[in-house]
């Protein structure tokens, strides 16, 4: 994060089930409201973008208190309808690829801004962050080396300005437990971080 100045107009594009995969393997939850103060304590924060597929037709979807807990607290959401299908071993499948979404906000706000953080990594992204480069941007990714396979993919790697090991922003991001709960900053009640939906399609997305 050393790239990012006080002056630089930052912003973040998270996806989803990208970063909570790599979190999960890493053996830690993230908070949120911690992610977002970091990165805005390093610059000037324009925009922080949460993207993740939904599905519509669920009376209550395991991901909506994380959903919504993140409209509220200074996140752009940006979802769209996931779609739901049994694999051919008979375990229940999400697909909801965010891929256009996150490139066409990035592709909108790389005028406005100094530095694109993404939180992914997906290596169909590459061709994406070169062209945020080519119209002036620093992009740096989040992502992690340190996962069994690697999350992060070479050619994302070496084509970004600087690559930041998300297990070395754990103590720093890292979602606290008080008296065996989790602690989300909510009027101490607990939201589930979507581990059970994205379990379902994590493989989908990566």
């Amino acid at each position: 994060m050393n790239t990012i100045q006080s002056t630089d107009k930052v912003a973040l594009f998270i996806d989803g089930a990208n970063l909570h995969a790599a979190a999960r393997a890493l053996g830690f939850e993230i908070d949120y409201q911690k992610l977002r103060a970091l990165f805005a304590s390093k610059g000037t924060l324009i925009r922080a973008f949460y993207y993740t597929a939904l599905i519509e037709d669920q009376d209550f979807s395991p991901l909506k208190p994380l959903v919504d807990w993140l409209e509220y607290n200074g996140f752009s959401l940006v979802t769209k309808p996931a779609k739901e299908f049994t694999d051919p071993q008979g375990k229940r499948r999400i697909k909801g690829n965010m891929d256009i979404e996150i490139a066409v906000d990035m592709l909108e706000m790389a005028p406005l801004i100094d530095e694109v953080v993404l939180f992914s990594g997906d290596g169909d992204f590459r061709r994406l962050i070169e062209s945020a480069q080519r119209k002036g941007c620093r992009v740096t990714v989040v992502s992690s080396l340190r996962t069994s396979p690697s999350m992060i993919a070479d050619e994302l790697r070496r084509q970004c300005d600087t690559f930041i090991e998300l297990a070395n922003l754990k103590p720093e991001i890292e979602r606290a437990r008080k008296g065996g709960h989790r602690d989300d900053h909510i009027d101490d009640k607990e939201v589930d971080n979507g581990d059970e939906y994205y379990e379902a399609y994590e493989d989908e997305t990566l």
